[in-house]
């Protein structure tokens, strides 16, 4: 794939990508009449909601009782975090994706019992720079090259992500060297359990022609507990409790075998599926995903019982439902963020079977 301009044609695609808005205000906050419409505007993917603030509040300033701004962003009656990527948002929420998104703005009231402080951009850069760090920990043991930047580099790596900017953010970024993935289809794959993320090693096998490599990855888990037959239908996220969300780093080994995403699922989460049966998406004839753990329940009445096991019904990276056989390696290599962490949304059903 061509990699002119800068990047992949696969990696101009995901930086160009926009999620459109339709942001309403709160109306506790109106304090005219008639009220102001919503505003339209484009959110990019790999952006923060925060960072749109300066664009949205010129549509409700005339409206806004008096007080300090302490801004944050709600779908459907849950605050949004606001360190997540917009994107990943936007394909964890929205289980049938709704365009534009209707969110809801509020300048007043942070829910600081849910949310962490946010203090407009620069907590936003630190908490992008914290995330760099932490991937280049993983990958290459240290992140002394993240420590290492210069003032200059540092303010045109994260203007580059400000703007999207995918020419000027590789050339920036590849002085970090966090090159993860080489062959992207003859790489071997193993998870690194939380205890082995603190090792990390990149070095050559016995052969001096492997390179090992560990791919940052966080992982968000919707689980639909309802019986529904579209995922269009799945009960909405009132509360961030409903989301599981898992930090854990995928190890890359030379191999004749190329591993796909449907092992990398496997492998992210061996707590939740058997050896002998990977997990499917929704009513694949490969079979369905099986529990190391069962959760039985008995019928009333009945000597029957049931277990529920989870069935993929969704996987979503960059907004993408990719195909689980595509080789994880191009995943890795075209659709992970700036800050070097690779977003997964995954919404699981769990399926009662006799």
């Amino acid at each position: 794939m061509s990699d002119k301009g800068g990047g992949t044609e696969a990696q101009r695609y995901a930086w160009g990508g926009a999620v459109p808005l339709q942001i309403h205000l709160d109306d506790s906050e109106v304090t005219t009449l008639p009220p102001p419409p919503p505003a339209l505007i484009l959110a990019p993917r790999l952006g923060y909601l925060p960072l749109l603030v300066s664009q949205i509040k010129p549509f409700f300033s005339s409206s806004l009782p008096p007080g300090a701004d302490t801004v944050w962003f709600e779908y459907k009656g849950l605050p949004l975090k606001w360190y997540i990527p917009t994107g990943a948002l936007f394909d964890l929420l929205c289980a049938e994706p709704e365009r534009p998104w209707n969110l809801t703005i509020h300048f007043r009231g942070y829910p600081g019992n849910i949310l962490t402080p946010c203090e407009g951009e620069d907590s936003v850069k630190w908490s992008f720079i914290n995330a760099l760090k932490e991937a280049a920990y993983i990958i290459n043991g240290n992140c002394k090259n993240i420590m290492n930047m210069s003032q200059s580099d540092q303010a045109e790596l994260w203007r580059s992500v400000l703007n999207g900017q995918l020419e000027a953010y590789v050339r920036v970024s590849s002085k970090l060297k966090l090159d993860i993935v080489g062959d992207e289809f003859s790489l071997k794959l193993n998870s690194s359990t939380p205890k082995s993320d603190q090792t990390v090693n990149t070095d050559l096998d016995a052969t001096g022609t492997t390179r090992t490599g560990k791919v940052p990855v966080r992982l968000y888990i919707r689980t639909i507990d309802e019986d529904i037959d579209d995922i269009e239908d799945a009960p909405i996220v009132d509360s961030w409790e409903k989301i599981s969300y898992i930090n854990r780093a995928v190890e890359f080994h030379g191999e004749e075998k190329c591993f796909s995403l449907h092992d990398a699922i496997k492998y992210l989460l061996p707590e939740m599926f058997t050896e002998e049966v990977a997990p499917t998406v929704g009513s694949s004839d490969t079979g369905e995903a099986q529990v190391e753990e069962d959760e039985e329940i008995s019928g009333a009445g009945s000597s029957t019982e049931k277990v529920l096991r989870p069935e993929i019904k969704v996987v979503r990276i960059q907004g993408i439902e990719p195909r689980l056989e595509i080789p994880f390696s191009w995943v890795v290599n075209n659709l992970m963020n700036p800050e070097h962490y690779l977003h997964i949304s995954i919404y699981l059903k769990l399926v009662s079977i006799s």
